[in-house]
C-alpha cells in the first residue's frame, strides 16, 4: 500500500473520530434545552485541534515505518492526491455558502459554525474516499 494510501485512510478514520467525538458531546449536552443554546466552541476547538494533533503523530508515523522506496511519490500519486483534493473542495464551498445563507437569514452562531465544520469534515471524507478509490480501483485522468 502506498504512503499516500495510508495517509488517506488515517484523514478518514481521524475525521470520523473527532467528529464522531464532537457530536458525542454535543447531542450528550442536548437534553437540558435546544440544541442552539448549548455551549459548543470548547467542543468544537478541542476536537478539531485533538485531530489535528492526532493526524500529524500518525502520519510521522506512517512515514517512518515505511521502507524507503515506498516513500517516492511518482506522477501517478501525485494525479491521485490532487484529483481527490480537487473533488473534496466541492464540500468546502458548500459547506462556506450555506454558512454564508445561515448567516444572512440571521440564524444562530451555533448553526453557521457546524454547517462550516460538517462543510470541512464532509470534504475530508470526500477527497479521502477518492484517493482510496483510485488506488484500488485505478485511475484513469480524463
Amino acid at each position: 500500500m502506498a504512503v499516500e494510501e495510508k495517509r488517506a485512510w488515517i484523514m478518514i478514520v481521524v475525521t470520523v473520530a473527532a467528529y464522531g467525538a464532537y457530536l458525542a458531546v454535543i447531542l450528550g449536552r442536548s437534553g437540558s434545552g435546544p440544541l442552539a443554546q448549548q455551549p459548543y466552541v470548547a467542543a468544537l476547538l478541542w476536537t478539531v485541534g485533538a485531530a489535528i494533533v492526532a493526524s500529524i503523530a500518525l502520519h510521522i508515523t506512517v512515514a517512518l515505518l515505511s521502507p524507503e522506496e515506498g516513500k517516492v511519490k511518482d506522477q501517478r500519486d501525485r494525479e491521485i492526491h490532487q484529483f481527490g483534493e480537487h473533488i473534496g473542495q466541492s464540500f468546502i464551498a458548500i459547506g462556506a455558502v450555506t454558512g454564508m445563507v445561515l448567516a444572512m437569514a440571521e440564524a444562530d452562531q451555533f448553526w453557521i459554525a457546524n454547517a462550516l465544520y460538517l462543510g470541512f469534515v464532509l470534504s475530508a471524507l470526500l477527497a479521502s474516499t477518492a484517493k482510496i478509490a483510485s488506488y484500488r480501483l485505478g485511475f484513469h485522468p480524463w
